[in-house]
This record gives C-alpha cells, structure tokens and sequence, in this order.
C-alpha cells in the first residue's frame, strides 16, 4: 500500500504493546470514530485543528483528505492484546531532500493516554524516521498552549526550538505554535532510554513506572555522532538494503 508521499511504501511497525497501521478510512474509519468519540473523548479534541467529528461518514471523508495529502503518511494505534483501534498518528511534510519529517495529527483514545502503549507508539515511529526512512530531523508542532502536549514532547527526547506567533486561526481563535526536533544524532541515545522505559521489568504488578523516563539532554550525543557531517547520509540508510522496519 502506498499514501502520497513519495515512493516510500506504507508498512506497518510492530510493537511489543501496539502496532501502528497504515490508515485505510474504508477498513478504520468506524473503529477510529467510536475510539475517539463521545463525552470522555471531548476534550482530546481541543487543541486540534479539525473534529469532532457528527458521525462516521463525514470522518471518513476527512480520513480520506487528509490519507491523500503529499508528504502524508498516516496509522492507526491498534493494542496488540485487544485488537482495538486506540488512536492515530501521522508522518507529515516528509521531505527526502533535505530528510526531514514531522510528527502530527496524534489523537490517543483515552486508554492510551499515559500508557506504556503511547510512548511506544511514538518510538516506533521515530525508529521508522530514523532508521528507515534515514532523517535528520524529526519535528514536533503543536498548540502553545497544550501544555500536555509540550511535556510529551520533552519527555520522549524532543528539544524546544521556539514558538510561532499567531502561526494560525484554528476553531476561530488565534494560535501559536510551539516547534520541538529531535535529530539523527541524538536518536540512539534516546533510543536506548525509551527500550529501557519500555521493558516489562520496569514496571510493577499494578503497572506503576519503577523508573520514571528522564527528559534527553544535550550529554546523551555521542561524540561521534556530534562530529558527523549534517550532511552525510548515515551508513544505514545509504546502504543497498534499509533495515526491517518492524525489526529491532
């Protein structure tokens, strides 16, 4: 399956907790509607940009927009233990030229909310930019006033870069965005760190974290990587074959 963006083939990432999909509004559309819709779900609209949404048709009309826009690579969260459609998120503005993407459109079902299953779903899709599709740069925007939204951000590794003023109007009221990255060069590091979070010894028998995942610092890079040219293209992804991308 391929979306507009490019020749970049659409292929499913697996994880130990969930799975990211690839969006198809005639299979997902019902599923994401009933996850993400109704009175505990108002306020997970909020901030975004469009929704919610009256009823299933006119969501899939949207899902279908936004699955045809170039640069756009959108999932669905399915929870590998219940099958449940949990949320989506989407790669967007990707650019193989200058190798850079940004994370956007994420919309959690209030089960995936500050879930093992939530920070997984980012880090696959970090390793997907990183490692398959060979970025630099991995954006992060949202509205500067979600403050939840900021403190996920830095507390998956992204660093604040600054904040667009009146960037839009959306929903009639003036925003401004705030923008994080994450790059190349401080991805194995925070790798490292997310797995460690993630395993299933760092949890107790209730699910309570044992420890807490830090916020990345500038310490975490590598030397070798700090001295990498911004402009090389790293050895895995200039090589004849691109790693599995469901694959440690």
């Amino acid at each position: 399956m391929k979306h507009n963006s490019g020749d970049i083939e659409a292929v499913a990432l697996h994880g130990r907790y969930v799975s990211l999909i690839p969006l198809d509004p005639a299979v997902h559309a019902e599923r994401l509607y009933a996850a993400c819709h109704g009175p505990a779900c108002e306020d997970l609209w909020r901030f975004l940009r469009d929704g919610p949404f009256p009823d299933v048709p006119t969501y899939r009309v949207h899902l279908e927009s936004i699955a045809g826009l170039d640069g756009f690579m959108p999932f669905v969260i399915v929870d590998n233990e219940s099958r449940d459609v949990v949320g989506k998120v989407s790669l967007m503005r990707y650019s193989p030229t200058h190798r850079s993407v940004e994370i956007g459109y994420v919309l959690f079902a209030p089960v995936l909310r500050n879930s093992r299953g939530g920070t997984e779903a980012l880090c696959l899709l970090a390793r997907h930019v990183f490692e398959y599709l060979g970025c630099r740069r991995c954006e992060w925007r949202s509205d500067a006033a979600n403050q939840a939204s900021a403190r996920a951000a830095l507390r998956f590794g992204f660093h604040a870069e600054g904040v667009l003023r009146q960037h839009m109007i959306v929903k009639a009221r003036s925003r401004d965005t705030a923008v994080f990255s994450l790059l190349d060069a401080e991805w194995p590091a925070r790798k490292a760190a997310l797995h460690a979070w993630l395993e299933p010894a760092n949890f107790d028998s209730a699910g309570r974290q044992i420890v807490a995942l830090r916020r990345s610092e500038l310490s975490d890079l590598a030397p070798a990587e700090e001295a990498r040219s911004p402009l090389e293209a790293p050895a895995r992804y200039i090589a004849e074959g691109r790693p599995n991308p469901s694959s440690d």
